[in-house]
């Protein structure tokens, strides 16, 4: 069975290092799943929860705040503000509100701003890998 590696990061911690077989997250136009399979992918996410399964066949969970989702060969990084890992989505949904409301005006703005860069940037830096590799 196939599987990539899923790596969360949160500025002060690495929350998620696994081998999984699926991931499941939410960006601004909706959810979407990624398969070992799949082309490398780039997604700004929001807020929400982010599912995975691991290579058992568990489903775990973690709560992630606004981030950026990299796909590339085998490897999944997400580069995120905040999070938490649980079992209890209602919990972690709940935890991930409580975060938000936390947040100033200002703060959102210029995390949404930033996230729209980093994305931009990540788009244009697999371009041109796939440039060069043809």
């Amino acid at each position: 069975m196939r599987t990539m590696r899923l790596r969360v990061l949160l500025p002060g911690e690495v929350l998620v290092d696994e081998r999984v077989t699926r991931v499941v997250a939410e960006a601004q136009n909706g959810f979407f799943c990624l398969l070992p399979r799949h082309v490398d992918f780039v997604a700004a996410l929001v807020p929400g929860l982010l599912s995975f399964t691991c290579e058992d066949g568990s489903e775990k969970l973690a709560a992630v705040d606004q981030g950026i989702l990299v796909k590339c060969a085998g490897d999944v990084m997400v580069s995120a503000y905040g999070g938490l890992r649980g079992d209890d989505a209602v919990a972690l949904e709940s935890a991930l509100a409580q975060m938000a409301e936390e947040l100033s005006e200002e703060e959102r703005s210029a995390r949404t701003g930033l996230a729209r860069l980093e994305a931009g940037t990540l788009r244009r830096l697999l371009e041109l890998e796939e440039q060069r590799r043809a």
